[in-house]
């Protein structure tokens, strides 16, 4: 089958659409219009207004929905658009051009998501999510989730649906089928069915350039109270973005500064050259440890290139699977340690092209009234001694000397941790450590948290 492709700009814009046509043996009437700022173009065969089958609106029940609020939508041979224009939901989630059904020749029907938003097919006791323009061959008795969970039709062909019990709500089609009148009548209803479609086409475009710039707009004014801002939480900035859009983000040079003594830093991918371009407090600090994954030849570029008082470490691997791949920073400050856990590799265009996140926050050295340990103490303690770096000597100003080794940490005070720290290692668990690491942590802690009533049955999201 070949596909003819037309273009047509629209007037006064910089703007092109691309329209498949595709050849049908079918006789067909073309008809082109164009206005000041419109242009379109409407393919319609004889068969194509033939009516194939229905979408029932359904309750939560998955019984027809009688409330009459939402109509039946018939289904006709070809291409078939459902969305706000059709449907009459003013949901914002669910598109104008949401979903197209399109039938063809043979019976068979095909649902394409035409959308941003996602939509769920059920077939069989089977749930399938399709993301945008992602397709999927559906059958009678199928269910369409528009928004997933809400907006539920059922697909019924008219093979097993009396076609009596057809919509009267929906929507009248922008252009009907021709009819058996005289050539002026018909040129009278061809031009008002034209200019009414040119001016709904035109309202569409208006609304839809200005829902995009209130929702810009919205967004460029957001800024919440500094006293609402986490701390703890943060993005990091990215380059090339409008001031607006990097509020309260910051760079690595933000995280790392000020008098650091020591500095642990653990990621899965390093870039020493950048790494000290970027950030130069790091050639002030005397001694630098990092804890990477890097491999083969990206490993010995960092033992050539490093300076002398760095040491490198690659965590040994218990098993044949698995690498390093924490993103973590501790700093040690003559007046505590900051502790940074982020998403992003010391890497160029991690920390400057892509949305990434980071938790930091600092902790006091432990005085005689700090309290002797918490949970987060335990998770971090557990964490850096699964690590097995060499261990080294340094001295701290005023403070003495210390060997840096896990325990080392335990000298902070945490009482104020506002996380826990769920660490992941490879190897087989069993025993006590089943519960150390990974989904397991994750469950023990949680069975000790209260939660308030309103959030006790709510869903738990998390990443790993």
């Amino acid at each position: 089958m070949r596909v003819i492709y037309i273009i047509f700009s629209l007037v006064n814009t910089s703007s092109y659409f691309l329209l498949p046509i595709v050849p049908t043996k079918q006789k067909s009437n073309i008809r082109v219009h164009n206005s000041t700022n419109s242009c379109y173009a409407s393919l319609i065969t004889q068969s194509s207004m033939e009516k194939v089958g229905v979408l029932v609106p359904l309750n939560n029940n998955l019984d027809e929905d009688t409330s009459n609020s939402i109509p039946r939508v018939e289904i006709s041979k070809g291409v078939n658009i459902l969305g706000r224009d059709v449907i009459p939901i003013t949901d914002k989630r669910l598109s104008r051009k949401h979903l197209s059904v399109t039938v063809s020749a043979d019976g068979s029907t095909q649902v394409t998501v035409e959308g941003t938003n996602p939509v769920v097919i059920r077939s069989q006791d089977q749930r399938k999510k399709l993301l945008s323009r992602e397709k999927l061959t559906i059958k009678d008795g199928d269910i369409i989730e528009l928004i997933p969970g809400h907006y539920l039709f059922k697909y019924k062909a008219f093979n097993s649906v009396d076609k009596r019990h057809s919509p009267s709500k929906q929507k009248r089609p922008l252009i009907e089928g021709v009819q058996d009148d005289s050539p002026t009548q018909k040129r009278l209803r061809q031009l008002e069915q034209d200019e009414a479609l040119a001016r709904k086409l035109q309202s569409d475009i208006n609304n839809d350039i200005q829902d995009k710039e209130i929702f810009v707009e919205a967004i460029r004014n957001f800024k919440p109270p500094k006293d609402k801002i986490s701390q703890t939480f943060r993005l990091m900035r990215v380059k090339g973005l409008q001031p607006w859009a990097n509020t309260n983000s910051v760079s690595i040079g933000d995280v790392i500064q000020g008098d650091v003594f020591v500095a642990v830093l653990s990621n899965y991918m390093v870039d020493l050259d950048w790494l000290m371009s970027e950030c130069p407090t790091l050639k002030k600090i005397p001694h630098v440890l990092v804890v990477h994954g890097e491999s083969d030849g990206r490993q010995e570029h960092m033992k050539k290139n490093k300076p002398s008082n760095w040491i490198l470490h690659k965590p040994p691997l218990p098993i044949a699977w698995g690498t390093h791949h924490s993103k973590a920073m501790f700093l040690v400050y003559p007046r505590g340690v900051r502790i940074i856990v982020h998403t992003a590799n010391l890497i160029y265009v991690d920390w400057n092209n892509k949305s990434q996140g980071l938790w930091m926050q600092d902790f006091p050295w432990k005085n005689e009234s700090s309290a002797k340990g918490s949970g987060f103490e335990s998770d971090l303690i557990d964490y850096l001694s699964a690590l097995k770096w060499p261990e080294f000597t340094v001295q701290l100003p005023e403070l003495g000397n210390f060997s840096i080794i896990p325990s080392f940490f335990k000298r902070f005070d945490y009482s104020k941790a506002t996380v826990r720290l769920i660490a992941s290692v490879p190897g087989y668990h069993s025993g006590s450590s089943i519960k150390k690491w990974g989904h397991m942590k994750l469950r023990s802690v949680l069975q000790d948290c209260v939660f308030d009533k309103e959030f006790q049955n709510s869903p738990l999201i998390y990443q790993v």
